[in-house]
């Protein structure tokens, strides 16, 4: 009999949902067919790219009955998640404002993600950039 850590014993319902984890029972068969219905959605054919880099995305726009491309190009300011819900922000300069916009990476909107130059920057989510204007805002370029 299983016992709470005051050590008194544990009603049935919890008993038997504790049994259920312990033989690996239901839940180890939830989680593994989430854990393959979330990697068929995983995308594969991207690049790699990480913080720090320019890249141009094209996105698929849909009006009317019509589709059409758009390409945003700018730097990757952050990479946040993981798996099927994983995402990033780019981040360019329109008209001296600046324009950010967050993709998710395994959308079957995103055309495509092509990677103009790579970017050294020591951190992961470079946001302290939206302060920056001018020269400092420049990242250095691994060649």
């Amino acid at each position: 009999m299983l016992k709470h850590d005051t050590g008194a014993p544990l009603s049935n319902i919890e008993n038997e949902h504790q049994e259920t984890i312990y033989q690996g029972g239901v839940e180890s068969m939830n989680n593994n067919l989430v854990n393959e219905i979330t990697a068929s959605q995983i995308r594969k054919d991207l690049p790699e790219f990480k913080s720090g880099d320019e890249v141009k995305v094209s996105v698929r726009i849909v009006e009317g009955n019509k589709t059409r491309l758009q390409v945003f190009q700018g730097v990757v300011i952050c990479r946040r998640g993981g798996g099927v819900s994983e995402t990033f922000t780019v981040r360019k300069m329109s008209a001296g404002i600046g324009v950010e916009r967050t993709f998710p990476v395994n959308s079957p909107n995103v055309a495509s993600v092509i990677v103009v130059r790579k970017g050294k920057v020591r951190r992961n989510k470079i946001t302290y950039i939206r302060k920056l204007s001018g020269k400092s805002a420049r990242i250095k370029e691994i060649l």
